[in-house]
């Protein structure tokens, strides 16, 4: 069977088709919505594909396409994708079964695009899957990706689509048992400039002990999407789905863990921003947002940590959101791409104070001017809550921040517009909480952390001990 080249680099999109099609465990149907069959083509260009291939469709009607997989709400959807991927695998195993099912493992692979039309204009992306027997009268397993096609020619972006195809395909019968080679592999031939994928989920009994909360953080991570998110019970998100015309609340931190102050911060902002004429009404999205830089602070990512703090935002029933964009006007920008609603973000007063150092804006050509520019670009909201001086007593708010004498005119133009609002309805006791004491108190076993964050979190940081927590395990802890 063909897996590597004799010089021992990845297999270009040719030589992964073929070794597919020269396995003959593999036996299956590809199912192709939008853009052309510009995955099977792969398989019938190298050839042996009668090996491969029982069945390939194409469906570009859109009654068509209802007639055979149902009515969706969007044709280009995972809802979409889904039905596509039960129905082929579903007639595949009703039909082969009894010929071919102790040697055989079936497989269904679908996508459904829209490339670049006639007119342009519109969104380039698409969903792609295969839902797959890893060894014959094996239960299904299931990988999913969503695609944005970055290419401005439809030839190029029908090309590019045809290779992450052949690539998902090939990584699911190869890789199925080190998932995350199946992610590295998934650009092979490609480059970022040209494909994004923003949204994979793993399911099924291959992947049973597969998070993938830390498969969103590896997309990342390798620079195949900017950001990714997951919903607070660890369903992996796609963004354009889950943003899509609605208001957007986003505070920024590290969330080690989430404190009450972190809580109050989201809460006191939501009042403000859902009193906007044009949100009021509405269903607000909050998210709690970390960028890969807060994640590497300490060198590589680790993952155990990650997931610690991923399970307690899930306590406190929040969308997290993964991001390489560390500069605020990127994360602005990621978000409006993706809503027409207003886009508001909350922050500390000394993390206003960053924002306001040129240092961070040395890459543009504009300097700061130019980030602040594209940071309120759509009347974005910034919600700054107030920092406690414990030294002096004293608050620092956005009302007496203090700005270098050059920026002060910038800041007071902003504050006067209300891109810049002050949070003046604050919980008092919060002020004084900051989580680098309560991990402190946590490895010194002090009890008084637990008042310090929600009780959900307290509950799950105990049980499952995070942050090295050992107060259970000593004696001493009961007495204090």
């Amino acid at each position: 069977m063909l897996e590597i080249s004799s010089a021992n680099k990845p297999l270009d999109t040719h030589q992964k088709a073929l070794a597919v099609n020269l396995d003959n465990r593999r036996y299956g149907t590809f199912a192709e919505i939008g853009a052309g069959q510009e995955v099977v083509r792969w398989f019938f260009r190298v050839g042996a594909a009668a090996g491969t291939i029982a069945k390939s469709m194409s469906a570009y009607d859109m009654q068509v396409s209802d007639a055979i997989y149902g009515r969706a709400a969007r044709y280009v959807c995972r809802e979409r994708l889904q039905a596509m991927l039960d129905q082929e695998h579903k007639l595949n195993l009703e039909r082969l079964t009894d010929m071919r099912g102790e040697t055989s493992t079936f497989f269904a692979f679908a996508d459904t695009v829209a490339a670049r039309g006639y007119k342009g204009g519109a969104e380039c992306h698409g969903w792609m899957g295969i839902k797959f027997q890893a060894h014959p009268r094996d239960e299904d397993s299931q990988v999913i990706i969503h695609v944005r096609m970055l290419d401005n020619e439809t030839a190029l972006q029908q090309e590019a689509l045809g290779i992450v195809g052949v690539n998902l395909v090939y990584g699911a019968f190869h890789y199925h048992h080190e998932p995350e080679m199946l992610v590295d592999s998934l650009l092979d031939g490609l480059s970022t400039s040209r494909i994004e994928i923003d949204m994979i989920e793993f399911s099924g009994i291959a992947f049973r002990r597969v998070d993938n909360r830390l498969m969103s953080l590896k997309l990342v991570e390798l620079g195949l999407s900017g950001a990714a998110m997951f919903a607070a019970n660890g369903t992996v998100l796609q963004p354009s789905e889950f943003l899509y015309k609605k208001p957007l609340l986003v505070e920024r931190g590290s969330f080690r863990p989430v404190c009450n102050v972190n809580v109050d911060m989201l809460q006191c902002a939501h009042e403000k921003f859902s009193q906007l004429p044009e949100v009021k009404g509405k269903e607000v999205a909050q998210i709690m947002e970390i960028t890969m830089r807060n994640l590497k602070a300490e060198g590589e990512i680790d993952r155990r940590d990650f997931l610690a703090r991923a399970d307690i935002m899930a306590a406190c029933g929040m969308t997290v959101l993964i991001s390489d964009y560390f500069e605020y006007y990127r994360l602005a920008a990621y978000l409006a791409r993706y809503t027409k609603e207003k886009i508001a973000i909350t922050m500390g007063a000394g993390s206003m104070r960053e924002l306001f150092d040129d240092k961070y804006y040395t890459q543009l050509d504009g300097g700061i001017l130019e980030s602040f520019g594209r940071l309120f670009k759509n009347d974005l909201k910034i919600y700054c809550y107030p920092l406690l001086d414990r030294d002096t007593g004293e608050l620092m708010t956005c009302e007496n921040l203090e700005i270098k004498p050059e920026l002060k005119k910038l800041y007071g133009y902003l504050l006067e517009r209300g891109g810049i609002n002050n949070l003046d309805n604050y919980d008092p006791d919060c002020l004084g909480i900051f989580s680098r004491d309560v991990l402190r108190k946590i490895g010194e076993c002090d009890l008084s952390w637990e008042s310090m964050v929600p009780a959900p979190v307290a509950k799950v940081i105990k049980d499952r001990k995070f942050f090295d927590y050992t107060c259970d395990d000593d004696p001493s802890c009961a007495t204090r």
